[in-house]
């Protein structure tokens, strides 16, 4: 894995690590996010939880963003403000990827694109769109 990867990996917030997620490497300039099946994301027998779907993609925007912003990102906070989510077909039980887009960053806004697939990236499982308030730490 890259420099950029490793230091991202240090940024997976704990509910990402409970739930298996991993950076797995970086893809077109953006860390991208496995997780394996495991009961814990599981919805209905043998299909992932759309909130687990969700939720990885939430942090693949998340890191696009951390990555995005480079050696600024130590001091800026990142506040999320919105998601909309579109659920395109259902999760099985093998691994599955997500990766972020960062669309646009601005001085305070950043809007960012998401997707979670699994083996095939132009079979998307889920995409979605965030927005998050970008300010400097007190």
């Amino acid at each position: 894995m890259s420099e950029a990867g490793v230091l991202l990996s240090e940024k997976l917030p704990p509910y990402a690590r409970s739930m298996g997620m991993r950076i797995a490497g970086m893809l077109d300039d953006a860390p991208l996010l496995a997780m394996d099946f495991s009961d814990r994301a599981m919805g209905r027998p043998g299909f992932l939880h759309g909130g687990a779907i969700a939720g990885m993609m939430e942090i693949a925007a998340i890191m696009a963003l951390h990555a995005h912003l480079g050696e600024e990102d130590a001091r800026m906070r990142i506040k999320p403000v919105n998601i909309s989510v579109e659920y395109l077909r259902g999760g099985v039980t093998v691994e599955t990827f997500a990766r972020g887009e960062v669309i646009r960053a601005g001085r305070r806004i950043a809007n960012v694109r998401a997707e979670a697939w699994q083996s095939d990236r132009d079979k998307p499982l889920a995409s979605c769109w965030m927005n998050f308030l970008i300010k400097p730490k007190s």
